[in-house]
């Protein structure tokens, strides 16, 4: 499902346009953004939790030369499904393999 997909979906369980919900998307993306960077965890109930975590650097090899580099350390959002939705996928898996 792409974006636009999405917003036609919840517009339509809305009952609002779909200009209504990509602004409304927008700026939810923009809030989340924000509160990622400034390294806040984001918790959705029923979805689960969005931060950003820490890769410490590392040594890496070029497979094509063999020169080992050193890759800087970065900071990368992570997201942990909730129990809820975990559950509602174990469900849905156990329900298909019926």
């Amino acid at each position: 499902m792409n974006n636009k997909e999405l917003t036609a979906v919840m517009a339509q369980r809305m009952g609002c346009s779909v200009k209504e919900v990509a602004e409304w998307m927008a700026a939810f993306g923009t809030v989340m953004s924000a509160r990622l960077m400034d390294n806040d965890t984001i918790s959705l109930a029923g979805l689960g939790q969005f931060e950003v975590r820490k890769k410490e650097e590392r040594v890496s090899v070029n497979p094509t030369n063999g020169k080992r580099y050193l890759v800087p350390p970065k900071l990368v959002p992570v997201f942990k499904p909730g129990s809820t939705l975990k559950n509602r996928l174990k469900a849905q898996g156990e329900a298909e393999h019926e």
